[in-house]
């Protein structure tokens, strides 16, 4: 049986996780941009526990298969979000960063799965979106199985490794169907 999955909001101890995708090359996969502010991360936890109206992130955690095990559950990596789109087209993109250990185990795509639940329960948003790169196969059949459609490429949309690259988008609606993922809790 598959570990269980939850969201939660980042908590203090998290910090260094997340320093950790700032400061070690690779750690992030093909999203690695450089090296960044390490301290970024405490400032920001301590404005908003990084739970801003433009965007947030939360805490991936696994666990035993029951999610209500007294086990102690791990955290994994962060989903986030920002919004995008004008006026009253406004709409959420969202990304997933997980730790190596913790991939390839089915746990990023009920997450991000999770994630879009979530932010389709509490707020009024009709779209979500995701993109990926176009060799990163991996993620593309996660969002897949998280119930996004892949709309199509987006042209030089990217500067990595020295050169622009293009990415894939994908977009999951309201109303599309939502995969099952029983078992796994999702955030409040």
């Amino acid at each position: 049986m598959a570990a269980s999955v939850r969201l939660r909001p980042v908590r203090e101890d998290d910090l260094p996780m997340l320093q950790r995708f700032l400061t070690e090359p690779g750690l992030i996969g093909l999203d690695w941009a450089g090296f960044r502010d390490a301290q970024e991360p405490v400032r920001r936890y301590a404005a908003d526990g990084y739970l801003g109206a433009e965007n947030s992130r939360l805490i991936v955690e696994t666990g035993p298969p029951d999610p209500d095990a007294e086990q102690e559950h791990a955290a994994a990596g962060f989903v986030g979000w920002h919004a995008a789109g004008f006026g009253v087209a406004r709409f959420w993109e969202i990304g997933i960063a997980l730790l190596p250990e913790w991939r390839g185990q089915g746990i990023g795509w009920r997450a991000q799965a999770l994630l879009c639940d979530y932010l389709f329960t509490h707020t009024p948003a009709e779209r979500i979106q995701a993109g990926t790169h176009p060799e990163n196969t991996a993620e593309q059949r996660s969002l897949e199985k998280a119930g996004f459609r892949r709309e199509g490429v987006l042209r030089s949309v990217e500067f990595r490794a020295g050169r622009w690259r293009d990415g894939w988008l994908y977009s999951r609606l309201r109303n599309d169907p939502a995969p099952r993922i029983s078992g796994d809790v999702p955030p409040t």
